[in-house]
């Protein structure tokens, strides 16, 4: 339990949300007798964030790493395993259905497919209704009729086409449905989970654009998660960066792209394409060696550290703090016990002195097959 740290300005802000400890495991079956049920995966570790009100705040990291997970836990899809989430300084991690109802709607979420998250079966206007039917049921057919269709409108679609059914729609139209169902209820909060991932680049462009002017419009709180550093840098205020299930850097979008500190940072900032072929070629890439560690058997101290090129024997042996570096503002910090200086850049490899503790056997360690073989840059 070392993440305790939320970055929050001097004076006291406006926090909508606010993230205490969260954690979330999943229990797991091994497949072996003894060992049934015995292990977890942990999706989600002691995770402390502070979500203002009005703000884009971006979640980045590799497929894996508990964005979706730590988004579910936000809208209170999944229960938590221990922690805390707190709307407005309200407690709604142990509330009972009956009682998240008011939650429900002032917080909705945008899913990742427009495709699987739309009911093949009903048409775009019924879709699009639901939150009137469950939470305003008073509310007549001809009302309900005439709201979804200012919805249609708003998001950029016809309002003629009310009646027709998911498969008519594009990707980008389907997504637009998608946005259109998380404002009926004017919430103050809402979670994208990677909305245009699955978009073409023109069309991802448009829904990026379309969620900035509705955030305008209505004053909304965005958590907008995605695995694109260079979407982030587009629409968020703040980013943090998650790395196996724990947030590792978290600061003011400018701050973190010109001073990450975090190595995992620079290396996901190198992959970011570049669209002139001669800057490209100059750039310094990081091409971190291995896959992300398993889940269910994370590595001790610093999870990063069998990936890390500037890892040394403390990373293996204590989990390092989320708090500010090298006299960051308090709102730029980063879990690193060896963290970037400005302008600095990664080595190539992890230094031999990790690499040799790392395979002396030390019971500390726990390291796995595929994290060796990350340490000695072994090509799969």
């Amino acid at each position: 339990m070392a993440q305790r740290f939320s970055s929050r300005p001097s004076s006291e802000p406006d926090v909508l949300v606010r993230l205490e400890g969260v954690t979330k495991h999943f229990p797991v079956r091994t497949g072996r007798l003894l060992q049934r049920g015995s292990e977890v995966v942990h999706a989600v570790d002691d995770v402390t964030l502070d979500v203002l009100r009005g703000e884009t705040v971006g979640l980045v990291g590799e497929t894996g790493c508990g964005k979706s997970t730590l988004a579910r836990c936000i809208t209170r899809l999944v229960d938590l395993t221990s922690g805390t989430v707190l709307i407005d300084g309200e407690d709604i991690s142990r509330l009972s259905r009956r009682r998240m109802r008011p939650y429900r709607r002032r917080m909705q979420m945008i899913f990742q497919d427009p495709y699987s998250s739309l009911n093949p079966r009903r048409r775009v206007g019924s879709i699009i209704g639901d939150p009137f039917t469950i939470h305003e049921p008073k509310t007549s057919s001809d009302q309900r009729k005439e709201r979804v269709q200012h919805l249609m409108e708003l998001v950029g679609l016809n309002p003629e086409h009310y009646n027709r059914f998911p498969a008519e729609f594009s990707g980008g139209q389907r997504q637009r449905i998608g946005v259109a169902r998380a404002l009926a209820l004017q919430p103050e909060l809402i979670v994208a989970d990677e909305p245009v991932s699955a978009l073409d680049v023109s069309v991802r462009a448009q829904v990026i654009n379309l969620l900035a002017d509705l955030q305008d419009e209505f004053h909304l709180t965005y958590v907008f998660i995605t695995h694109d550093l260079s979407v982030v840098r587009h629409v968020s205020d703040r980013v943090a960066v998650m790395y196996l299930g724990q947030v590792v850097e978290v600061a003011e979008r400018d701050d973190l792209y010109n001073r990450p500190r975090h190595p995992y940072t620079k290396a996901l900032q190198s992959a970011i394409p570049v669209p002139d072929p001669d800057e490209a070629n100059r750039r310094a890439r990081t091409v971190l060696s291995g896959d992300v560690p398993s889940p269910i058997d994370p590595p001790s101290g610093c999870r990063f550290h069998p990936r890390c090129p500037k890892a040394q024997p403390r990373c293996a042996e204590e989990l390092p703090l989320l708090e500010p570096r090298f006299g960051d503002s308090s709102g730029h910090a980063a879990a690193c016990h060896f963290p970037l200086a400005d302008g600095e850049e990664l080595p190539e490899a992890p230094p031999p002195e990790i690499a040799n503790i790392a395979f002396s056997g030390g019971p500390a360690l726990r390291m796995h097959d595929n994290e060796k073989s990350a340490i000695r840059g072994d090509t799969p």
